[in-house]
């Protein structure tokens, strides 16, 4: 049973909750630094794993100036603690587009960039930062094989023409996402980077003709991350590295980084001599997988039998070895959603839940 995770301030700290290691963060930032060969400037982490600024500012402390977000909220929590630069990799519309100009407003020392897929979002920005006297600088968001977002190689030499002959916005980079691959085998997952690597690459060929200003390119996750660590042209993306999981630890062995957030959980019923019913349902820990979404350090624990919105029953061998108001730890199988379950993390330095950290922008606004 491992025990590095173990709290001796129990009685501090109700459940469920999330628990953070600092020390364990620290290892895992220069993991990823160690991965880029120690070139900070090659890394842009996506915050939307941690959303907290502590974690971000732990990040900073090591050098790391450049991230991507995914929301407004997380963009302007970059902005609150200083980050240099930062990539909303979404492309907004509607009314995100003048949160987004407001960031841009309210924190100048803070490069904020956006992705564009689409030539009616490219207008809109463009219109809504002339309204403010503002430009907006964009990525093209290119479709690396994902098909969720991101516009095709044959519409790329279009686009960029349109973006151009635009006021109010300037093409700065290229970006592409590859949250498709996420193969168990390393060699499978080796050729899937290279695919989508090769589309990224083809399109900047394509883009970067039409400007004598060099374009950044930003590709990849945590999955393809080693592999597009070792091409020095672009930045890595990755976010859950920070945290980790066991979805990630179990699938993706090749990569050193360590647990570093675990959930805490009690027992509050003894249902019979096999089953215990802990306070971790589905509204604490990431649901959208299939069980078993949570892995107990406890070996006496057998299977996930059930789980309902505050409640979780799993199988023991006896149960008779368990009282109620027990604790247990177990790390989900999806750390970024659980993450975003809680407003609180608890911080735990050696053994002592002693510090609290919000969970800054969990929710979508928090002031623009």
């Amino acid at each position: 049973m491992e025990t590095w995770c173990h709290i001796d301030n129990l009685d501090r700290v109700d459940s469920p909750a999330l628990l953070v290691y600092p020390d364990r963060i620290v290892k895992n930032i220069e993991s990823a630094l160690h991965r880029v060969h120690g070139q900070a400037d090659r890394l842009r982490p996506h915050i939307k794993t941690n959303k907290c600024r502590e974690v971000c500012q732990l990040m900073v402390d090591k050098g790391i100036t450049k991230f991507k977000c995914a929301t407004i909220a997380e963009a302007e929590l970059l902005g609150a603690i200083g980050a240099k630069d930062v990539l909303l990799a979404y492309q907004p519309v509607g009314p995100k587009i003048d949160r987004f100009l407001n960031l841009i407003a309210a924190f100048p020392d803070t490069h904020f960039a956006c992705l564009v897929d689409h030539v009616d979002a490219a207008q809109d920005i463009s219109k809504r930062s002339l309204s403010k006297e503002l430009c907006s600088d964009v990525y093209l968001d290119v479709n690396v094989g994902m098909g969720r977002t991101g516009v095709s190689l044959e519409r790329i030499e279009r686009l960029v023409m349109d973006i151009h002959l635009l006021e109010g916005i300037k093409l700065i980079g290229l970006h592409g996402y590859d949250g498709h691959i996420h193969d168990k085998d390393y060699k499978s997952r080796q050729k899937q980077s290279e695919r989508s690597y090769s589309i990224l690459e083809t399109a900047y060929l394509m883009a970067q003709v039409s400007t004598s200003k060099p374009l950044a390119k930003v590709i990849g996750g945590s999955p393809s991350f080693p592999f597009h660590a070792e091409r020095t042209d672009v930045e890595c993306s990755p976010g859950t590295f920070v945290f980790w999981d066991f979805g990630y630890a179990e699938n993706y062995v090749e990569q050193d980084f360590i647990l570093a957030a675990v959930l805490l959980t009690r027992v509050v019923s003894i249902v019979d001599h096999n089953h215990l019913c802990l306070d971790l349902g589905y509204k604490s820990v990431a649901c959208e997988l299939p069980q078993p979404r949570v892995k107990f350090f406890d070996p006496r624990v057998v299977q996930i039998k059930m789980q309902s919105e505050e409640h979780l029953v799993v199988e023991v061998a006896k149960a008779s070895e368990f009282n109620i108001g027990d604790a247990l730890y177990a790390v989900p199988r999806h750390i970024c959603p659980t993450v975003a379950c809680y407003g609180d993390l608890q911080v735990v330095h050696k053994g002592q839940a002693d510090q609290v950290w919000t969970v800054y922008a969990r929710d979508k606004k928090i002031n623009y």
